[in-house]
């Protein structure tokens, strides 16, 4: 026995050493005492091969991963926690995370994932968090979450979903809360939400639904808290909501005219309703909920005679708080609805009711009360399919080379992409008045004749996105006065189509992307054309030049200017627009950010963006006037030595500087300190001087040395004013649109550790087996 005690004492020596070195990736930290590896913006194109295996948190964030392959975390089985967001993934492989049976929180953010497939979530069997909002996700394909059995909650919001399918969401037996906020919903199946018995919060705001989705919402038997604020439904008929365990109801921001006094017969213990923004001119007293508590109306145009004075006495009878105020007659203009009393709801004579207000406004458009029932049509065109119920109609991909007529007259969706029109003519769309929503995307449409669309009064939505369209007839959207979002992306125009544009006075979101327009002029542009536009998205176009007061708006708050070839930020061009609020100019040839840049816009900016752009220098001055207000700014990935005092900035609650080859010396004092106090996290790196090349800014000690005023000794600092001398532009500048980055080559695997090592067992909760559900 004595024989092998030496050689077991110094095998056992040796791996207890082992361990106690750990393995911490060259481009990461590592807190042993934590188990947790931090590897954020390091520009890794693969998984770390050497992180510790018995590591319980991992964070990858700002990396460039693209691919997730199989097995990627075979050697880190331990994880719990689990962050790869702003990681450029735009797959997920089957048996991806077949090894993390312990993970509990999954962040995928922020990446370009545009399928969800069958076996992109194997082994993720104790899975409670999954977040994949802001991504591109169009696609669920069946049995995606089926080993997701303990997952409680699932974002997918800010994403490109159109339609849910039956089933989608099979096998989240412990979910509670599913969010399918900002994406552009606008049917789902009636098993959509199948299955999903424990749900009890469901977020549907910021889509394209134009009615309550009855009978898929029925199997939500467990819902208490539901979100469908801000789509664009008209009308809530009898009986739309049945629900039994409701409780708060948010309709908010949408387009109801009416509601039902039956709508939520079947909702019996709601005791919050939020129709606020919306146009109700007055409501009945509500059947069915017998626990409501406040009825909010707030934005409504409720005119206060005798047509609401049941309403009022109902709501003093129950209980129920009113919110909201009164809009007319004009001697109760503005008083709060709480505040009126029955008496004074009165109509003075027939001619005022309000019944007679809706029968003149009625004939005089033409379209029946909002009161009316849509009436059961059966015909379609012939490869089509028509839901008489659903109010929606489809002709995708069936080859048409004219728009099919004959569609529903109540028919509200119309999609008829991925056909090959190649011409609207004009009265295009006869018998559509009721259409809102109409997708023409992918047509090879070269050319729409003036008139094309008349007679869609109610038409909300036009998707003409990806076709051939190089230029716009003057009327060609005449017809449509209620356009208001107006997707235009993927075509040829080379010019804003100013002229065509001109007939649509509620246009609020205007997406302009991929197209070929390289100037944007004359002056007045957007105040004269399109006055109340509020997001315009020019993205990937050849501009070069913006005339001043091109972009002058009162209401303009979003603009995308980013891939384009400006040399400049455009600041004259921004004089006058005061409410604008995020601004992206990422990918343009700006190597110089003179002062003042921003200074017609300081008041108002919140989110600004330039990213990549080949900056070398930017003045001392150049936010100059940018406060507290400006709640993100990156500029990542430029050619900074140096940046402007960011104290001012109190209120930024995102900042990228990374990939910037900064000077670390005195002259970048002020900017270590800054970092040292804010509360968010900031990564910087040294590219000068070669010695402190690739280190962090928070971690060298070459400020120390540094006079209080950070200057270096017997000098003071200086911020050179000009631009930098005009250079050769480097021939990458920035990646091609559609061409990744080729990944480098993967490291040789290290030799997995032996599971059976006494040494170090990994202190983690344990966590039962997921048992299979038959």
């Amino acid at each position: 026995m004595s024989l092998f005690s030496a050689p077991v004492f110094l095998l056992v020596l040796a791996l207890s050493s082992r361990a106690e070195a750990g393995k911490c990736p060259r481009v990461c930290s590592c807190d042993d005492a934590k188990l947790t590896v931090t590897c954020v913006g390091k520009n890794l194109t693969a998984v770390p091969p050497t992180v510790d295996e018995i590591t319980v948190k991992l964070d990858l964030r700002n990396n460039d991963l693209q691919v997730l392959p199989r097995g990627a975390f075979v050697l880190t089985p331990y994880l719990t926690h689990l962050n790869l967001q702003r990681c450029n993934i735009v797959k997920v492989k089957e048996g991806a995370f077949r090894t993390l049976g312990r993970v509990v929180s999954l962040n995928l953010a922020y990446n370009n994932i545009d399928i969800l497939y069958q076996e992109s979530f194997d082994g993720l069997s104790s899975l409670k968090e999954l977040h994949l909002d802001h991504n591109r996700v169009e696609e669920i394909q069946p049995g995606a979450f089926t080993q997701l059995g303990f997952l409680n909650m699932l974002a997918l919001t800010h994403n490109q979903l159109v339609y849910i399918p039956n089933m989608a969401f099979q096998g989240l037996h412990n979910i509670k809360w599913l969010r399918l906020s900002h994406n552009s919903l606008n049917n789902l199946a009636p098993e959509a939400f199948a299955g999903l018995f424990t749900l009890s919060r469901l977020s549907l705001d910021h889509n394209e639904l134009q009615f309550f989705p009855t009978q898929t919402m029925t199997r939500l038997s467990e819902v208490t808290r539901l979100d469908m604020s801000h789509n664009p439904m008209t009308y809530l008929g009898e009986e739309s909501v049945s629900m039994a365990k409701l409780t708060r109801l948010y309709l908010d921001h949408m387009s109801l005219q009416d509601l039902s006094d039956h709508a939520l017969s079947r909702a019996p213990l709601l005791s919050h309703l939020d129709v606020s923004h919306n146009q109700l001119r007055y409501l009945e007293p509500l059947s069915g909920p017998k626990e409501l508590d406040s009825l909010n109306l707030t934005g409504n145009p409720i005119y206060c005679n005798c047509y609401m004075r049941p309403l009022r006495e109902w709501a003093s009878a129950g209980g129920v708080k009113l919110l909201g105020a009164c809009v007319g007659p004009p001697h109760l203009s503005e008083e709060p609805l709480q505040a009126v009393a029955p008496l004074d709801l009165r109509c003075r004579g027939r001619g005022e009711t309000l019944k007679d207000e809706f029968e003149e406004d009625n004939d005089s458009t033409g379209s029946p009360p909002p009161t009316a029932k849509p009436k059961q049509r059966v015909k379609c065109p012939v490869n089509c399919d028509c839901d008489i119920e659903a109010q929606h109609a489809t002709c995708e991909g069936q080859g048409h080379t004219k728009v099919p007529r004959g569609f529903p007259t109540k028919t509200q969706l119309l999609d008829l992409r991925s056909n090959h029109f190649h011409y609207l003519p004009a009265n295009g769309f006869p018998g559509s008045g009721q259409v809102v929503s109409l997708h023409l995307e992918l047509c090879k449409i070269h050319e729409i004749e003036g008139g094309a669309f008349r007679g869609m009064k109610n038409l909300l939505y036009l998707y003409l996105s990806d076709n051939d369209l190089t230029v716009l007839d003057p009327g060609a959207f005449a017809g449509a006065p209620k356009l208001t979002y107006l997707h235009l992306e993927g075509n040829r125009l080379a010019q804003f189509p100013g002229s065509a544009l001109g007939v649509l006075p509620s246009l609020f979101v205007l997406h302009l992307e991929r197209n070929a327009i390289s100037k944007l002029e004359p002056a007045g542009l957007l105040s004269s054309v399109t006055p109340k536009l509020r997001e315009l998205y020019l993205t990937n176009n050849t501009i070069t030049a913006i005339a001043k007061g091109a972009l002058d708006s009162a209401f303009l708050g979003t603009l995308h200017l980013d891939a384009n070839q400006l040399t400049e930020v455009p600041t004259h061009a921004l004089s006058e627009a005061p409410n604008l609020e995020e601004l992206n100019l990422s990918h343009n040839s700006i190597r110089w950010v003179g002062p003042n840049a921003f200074q017609p816009v300081s008041q108002c900016l919140k989110r600004l963006y330039m990213d990549r752009m080949g900056m070398e220098k930017m003045s001392r001055d150049a936010l100059a006037g940018l406060g507290p207000g400006l709640r993100a700014l990156t500029v990542r990935g430029n050619q900074l030595e140096e940046l402007p005092e960011l104290s001012p900035l109190t209120g930024l609650e995102v900042v990228d500087l990374q990939d910037n080859p900064l000077l670390c010396d005195c002259a970048l004092l002020p900017l270590r300190r800054w970092m040292e106090n804010v509360s968010l996290e900031v990564i910087a790196t040294c590219g000068h001087p070669p010695e402190l090349r690739g280190q962090k800014v928070t971690d060298v000690q070459v400020f120390t040395s540094c006079p209080q005023s950070g200057s270096p000794p017997g000098q003071e600092a200086v911020v050179d004013p000009r631009p930098p001398k005009l250079k050769k532009p480097k021939p990458s500048l920035s990646k091609a649109p559609g061409v990744k980055a080729r990944p480098a080559k993967p490291k040789t695997k290290q030799p997995k550790p032996t599971k059976n090592q006494p040494q170090r067992k990994p202190v983690v909760p344990k966590v039962a087996k997921n048992k299979k559900t038959l």
